[in-house]
């Protein structure tokens, strides 16, 4: 079995060398095998870097939180709440929100099942201090019943 093993790996080494350095397209084949390595090599490099940033990042973040870092100013803090609103709610055009020392102000219009989750995550947000709830909840209509 081991004389077998041999012998398949010679033939394959013969079979590259030959590959590589045959004469008429042998020049081809080494550039193109040495283009296919080094971007390989690249794609690990960027894959390596972006792993340790997002890493690093991640670490920032964390340590941000341990910290109690808060926003630099109620208009940043104002930014940030509008950006998430629309992962809140299904119209987040209808939500109005003022933000003055921390102290937050929700008003507007959404459904009742979003209201609750809305004053949650933004309660959570770092930087808030207090939410004062002005959001006028309304009932989301019954399904209609369809005609035929």
């Amino acid at each position: 079995m081991a004389r077998l093993l041999k012998l398949a790996a010679a033939f394959a080494a013969g079979a590259a060398t030959m590959y590589l350095l045959d004469p008429v397209a042998g020049r081809r084949r080494r550039a193109t095998a040495r283009d296919k390595a080094l971007a390989a090599g690249q794609d690990i490099h960027d894959y390596a870097h972006d792993q340790v940033k997002h890493a690093a990042d991640r670490l920032r973040g964390a340590s941000a939180r341990l910290h109690g870092h808060e926003p630099a100013d109620d208009r940043q803090l104002h930014d940030r709440i509008r950006s998430r609103l629309g992962h809140l709610v299904a119209q987040p055009g209808k939500v109005e929100v003022h933000v003055e020392d921390g102290q937050v102000t929700l008003s507007g219009s959404a459904p009742l099942t979003e209201v609750d989750a809305l004053v949650t995550a933004v309660s959570d947000m770092l930087g808030v201090e207090r939410v004062d709830n002005r959001m006028d909840a309304a009932q989301s209509p019954p399904p209609s019943e369809s005609r035929h």
